[in-house]
């Protein structure tokens, strides 16, 4: 038999006339339904609130079954208090009069547990309108409450730390800068209450200055496309008073990445930023207490070497004037006087190395040739008493060094050996040649020449040694040296590219070495050994030179000079007195000093120049980096200068006047 409405298999029974019939009913369907729902409890109350129906899910988190339950009152589920309150009876009057009733509360389990419901009951009525009871939906939100607890409190946790926090304006901007939310921090830092400033843009925070170029805008903009902005600046009170202060501002955006505003960080650095500069004070005013000491110290070398010279010079001039006017022989006076003004010579030398300003000519220099023509100097300038032995082997490489400085340098090192055996005692000049192949000792690797000066003296403690080199240091007591000699020589050594190093033990002699690098082949050999090449063809014809000169007793020596080679001299001791006399005669040469009042040296030599192109200049002043600002083509002197030197200078100026004149006259 088969079953009613189902087509037999191969059956021609028309389809219109199958008929559905439903195998549980149309009221059964829904309590099916409804007893099929296990999260939550859907039950039907009478209209006095008796429990009439009972589903799965009522009993799986309320604990009673549908027998237990059904005939009873549904304000068992509430708790004394919401009993005594009449909750359960205004919950059914709220329900059949506005037709709804929606609430959330703690509720109780049949073991006596409560547990956080929400509620949704419905009026049920029949077809005329008639009150037939309740429909009542709850859910067990124990978990999303707890969650939602968990939250409230770690979000009031948070509140209460950021207000709490008084060190720090932490506070909330929305995406334009208006300030959101605000801590006792910004209050105190900043002088507004949260009701003053929420609200407001935070850019009133800000100078006019800086609102006036967008600054606000642009931490807002940098916050957002980099992640952060920090900085730090003026930021002004509510009083007007400013204060000095760090800003981070931070972007905050929700779950899917939108910017929903700034979080902003002020920190009031105003006592730091006047504790710094107070601190940056004091430094500089130890920085100058130091500096003065430093200058009062190299003042008293200074003074106390040139009183020693300008003692030796005017006394050696005294006596000599004497014996002249007696007609006796001066010479061994004026011999003593040159010697001094050598020395004096040689100590600004000195000084302009540790100053790093002397003019260095770095060329290829033969040390076995430089030390073999300055034995005899070193022995006369070190005095009796003290033995020299120069240990170098002929065929040392030649170096990069400045031959003159390097002569001074060397000379330095045995004064100082010198000084440091009162009693005697020997010094020996040596040099190898050694491969440097790392950097151990701040020198590039490559071959160099290792150039030492050791002595039997009394040596050095560490304290000692660790300070050798510093300006301004020296062992000989206040004001019987300048504490410059190392410094100078440990200057020239750098600036050859090379490197002073010193080994020194108490009682055992103290041993200088001056590391320099190997000449290149391609560099210019040192002529100072030799005749220049102007001399060798004879002194120069005797020619009309113009000597200026503001200082009148430089400006006697010089044409005394020049008439000595046998020129003939026109003085003049200003620019505006030497253009005079070029415009009244047939001058050959102009010798000028480059430091004079209202026209120097070098304005005069570019007049010169451009007006009287067939004269040639040359330039003199007791400036070493005078070269720096005199143009390529000027020829330069230094002071102080020999009638040698200044022979030569004459020579090598002609010779460039006339290469610049026919280069700017070609022939036809």
């Amino acid at each position: 038999m088969e079953p009613v409405g189902a087509a037999s298999a191969g059956s021609d029974a028309d389809p219109k006339s199958e008929v559905f019939v439903d195998p549980i009913g149309g009221a059964n369907r829904f309590e099916v339904l409804v007893q099929s729902i296990a999260d939550y409890a859907v039950y039907m109350l009478d209209p006095n609130g008796i429990v009439a129906s009972w589903n799965t899910g009522a009993e799986r988190f309320k604990g009673y079954r549908a027998d237990e339950i059904i005939g009873r009152h549904f304000s068992v589920f509430y708790g004394d208090e919401d009993r005594a309150a009449g909750l359960p009876r205004r919950a059914l009057l709220t329900a059949e009069r506005e037709g709804r009733f929606e609430a959330e509360g703690w509720r109780i389990r049949r073991d006596g547990t409560s547990f956080w419901a929400h509620v949704v009951i419905d009026p049920a009525r029949d077809s005329r309108g008639r009150l037939i009871g309740f429909a009542k939906v709850t859910r067990d939100l124990t978990d999303r409450r707890a969650a939602d607890d968990a939250l409230r409190q770690s979000e009031e946790r948070f509140r209460l730390l950021v207000q709490s926090v008084t060190d720090y304006a932490i506070y909330m901007l929305d995406p334009n800068g208006i300030v959101s939310s605000w801590n006792a921090g910004a209050e105190r830092a900043k002088g507004y209450t949260a009701d003053e400033i929420v609200g407001q843009h935070f850019s009133r925070f800000y100078g006019a200055e800086d609102r006036a170029n967008g600054l606000p805008k642009r931490a807002l903009t940098t916050a957002e496309t980099t992640g952060r902005f920090e900085a730090e600046g003026w930021r002004y009170r509510k009083d007007g008073t400013r204060f000095w202060a760090n800003v981070v501002i931070d972007p905050v955006r929700d779950p899917t990445g939108k910017l929903v505003g700034f979080a902003k960080v002020t920190r009031d650095l105003s006592e730091r930023r006047e504790s710094q500069i107070a601190l940056e004070q004091a430094q500089q005013a130890i920085f100058q207490s130091q500096k003065m000491d430093a200058i009062g110290q190299l003042t008293g070398g200074v003074a106390h070497d040139f009183n020693n010279l300008l003692a030796a010079i005017m006394g050696s001039l005294v006596l000599a004037r004497r014996r002249m006017a007696n007609g006796q022989d001066a010479t061994r006076f004026l011999d003593n006087a040159m010697q001094a003004a050598q020395r004096g010579a040689t100590l600004t030398q000195r000084m302009l190395a540790f100053a790093r300003k002397q003019e260095l000519q770095l060329t290829r220099v033969n040390v076995a040739a430089l030390l073999g023509g300055m034995t005899d100097l070193l022995q006369r300038t070190i005095g009796v008493g003290v033995d020299i032995r120069v240990e170098i082997p002929d065929t040392l490489k030649d170096v990069a060094a400045d031959g003159g400085q390097l002569e001074l340098a060397i000379i330095n090192l045995a004064v100082n050996a010198r000084d440091a055996m009162p009693d005697g005692g020997s010094i020996v000049v040596a040099a190898d040649e050694v491969q440097v192949v790392d950097e151990a000792l701040g020198l590039r690797p490559g071959p160099y020449v290792r150039l030492s000066v050791s002595d039997t003296g009394e040596g050095m403690d560490e304290q000692t040694l660790a300070r050798a080199m510093e300006p301004f240091f020296t062992t000989k007591g206040i004001g019987k040296g300048t504490g410059l000699g190392l410094s100078m020589v440990h200057g020239l050594a750098q600036q050859c590219g090379g490197k002073l190093t010193l080994e020194s033990h108490e009682g055992r002699g103290t041993t200088a070495t001056l590391w320099l690098a190997i000449a290149r082949d391609d560099m210019q050999v040192d002529s100072a050994a030799s005749p220049p090449a102007d001399l060798m063809d004879g002194p120069l014809p005797a020619m009309v030179v113009l000597v200026v000169d503001d200082d009148q007793l430089v400006l006697t020596n010089t044409v005394a000079m020049l008439e000595d080679l046998g020129h003939r001299v026109i003085a003049a001791t200003s620019g505006a007195d030497a253009l005079q006399v070029l415009r009244t005669n047939d001058v050959e040469i102009v010798v000028t000093d480059y430091a004079m009042p209202t026209m120097d040296g070098l304005r005069l030599a570019h007049e010169v120049t451009t007006k009287w192109p067939g004269t040639s200049v040359l330039l003199v002043s007791g400036f070493a980096d005078l070269k720096r600002h005199a143009s390529a083509d000027i020829p330069c002197l230094s002071k102080p200068f020999s009638p040698g030197q200044l022979a030569r200078a004459l020579a090598g100026a002609m010779r460039s006047g006339r290469t610049a004149e026919r280069a700017s006259n070609p022939p036809a």
